[in-house]
């Protein structure tokens, strides 16, 4: 990961501060270059697990943990992110290599993992910023071709039938969901309780399917090659699991419904050149995955914003909390609300892509 496009590095942020000399001692018989002392950075961006960069004499890894204070069922499982990435080393979906899984929480207070760092570029913003239209139009067809690839895998085959059930994801998810929404203990939404209603009638009637999920997966989660336009890591598999994939392309195509309610500067279509409108990115998938077509796609949609407000609002609850992973958490976390609207409005039929 690079600091230059989308990620900084910045001091370590004092409610993420770790026992260095532990944390040395901890992995000296495992990695090269512990032997002396290292630098240790944090990642600015992502808004649940705390991510650092460790400089040393033999080279860079990562580091990602869990953050510290009282953490919601489930949440923050980094080593359901080892294994997956571990699982999925050599196969069509680039990941980095893990090296170190530490779950003994009296090393440095949390669990965490290791990992090489990996020269590239983050784009957290989805319209790629300073990217010409064809190097867009090359990383939106990658990323297609990479999420493809990972729902085309064998769980089995990969030793990871057991990373989640294998049936009635819709259903389970809808409901967990719900339930760490309402744990948030944040305002109280309107829209999104209509939504968690509406949710819950449907997922019963979606055909079901399994695959693994990535969860999380879109632009500011891939690492792109430093000069080319190509993907050559696929990060955070916090939210991973055995899942529908329709789901994970639902989310994957957030931004077409975003459109001028993108948080931030207002999106233009300027901005977007060489980007494939959502029927053709929805047309690329079907190929490679040998489908006719996508049946109750504004279900699947309405659903990603439903998971993505829920999501928001845990961080917005640990931002006001204080233990966040970013310090924008409190900004980035209200935007919760704006997706329970966005998700009840396709819900209703009210909202369409916007590219």
């Amino acid at each position: 990961m690079t600091a230059a496009t989308g990620v900084h590095l910045v001091p370590v942020r004092a409610a993420h501060r770790i026992d260095e000399p532990a944390l040395a001692g901890y992995l000296r018989p495992l990695l090269p270059g512990f032997e002396g002392g290292f630098r240790i950075e944090q990642f600015q961006g992502g808004q649940s697990n705390p991510t650092y960069c460790l400089t040393t004499p033999a080279g860079r890894y990562v580091l990602r943990k869990k953050p510290p204070g009282t953490l919601l069922a489930s949440a923050h499982a980094v080593d359901r992110e080892f294994r997956v990435m571990r699982a999925l080393a050599g196969s069509d979906v680039p990941v980095p290599a893990v090296r170190v899984l530490c779950e003994d929480t009296d090393v440095i207070g949390q669990a965490f993992y290791v990992m090489d760092f990996v020269e590239g570029r983050i784009f957290e913003d989805p319209r790629l910023p300073g990217c010409t239209a064809a190097d867009r139009a090359r990383i939106y067809d990658d990323m297609n071709r990479v999420l493809a690839a990972l729902h085309a895998i064998d769980p089995a085959e990969v030793g990871l039938e057991g990373f989640g059930r294998p049936h009635g994801y819709m259903a389970r998810q809808i409901s967990r969901w719900s339930q760490q929404y309402r744990a948030s203990a944040v305002d109280d939404v309107p829209a999104m309780n209509s939504l968690m209603d509406w949710l819950a009638e449907r997922a019963p009637d979606v055909a079901d399917e399994t695959a693994i999920a990535h969860g999380d997966y879109r632009p500011g989660n891939l690492l792109i090659h430093p000069t080319e336009a190509r993907i050559i890591g696929v990060l955070d598999w916090e939210l991973s699991t055995l899942g529908h994939p329709l789901a994970d392309l639902a989310y994957n195509c957030q931004i077409y419904h975003l459109g001028a309610r993108y948080p931030g500067p207002a999106m233009a279509r300027a901005d977007l050149a060489g980007m494939p409108s959502e029927a053709d990115y929805l047309a690329a998938y079907c190929r490679r995955t040998g489908r006719d077509g996508i049946a109750d796609w504004p279900v699947f949609l309405a659903f990603s914003f439903f998971r993505g407000a829920a999501i928001g609002a845990g961080v917005y609850r640990r931002g006001l909390d204080g233990n966040a992973a970013d310090a924008q958490a409190l900004e980035r976390g209200a935007l919760y609300k704006l997706f329970a609207e966005i998700g009840w409005d396709i819900a209703q039929g009210r909202a369409a892509a916007f590219l």
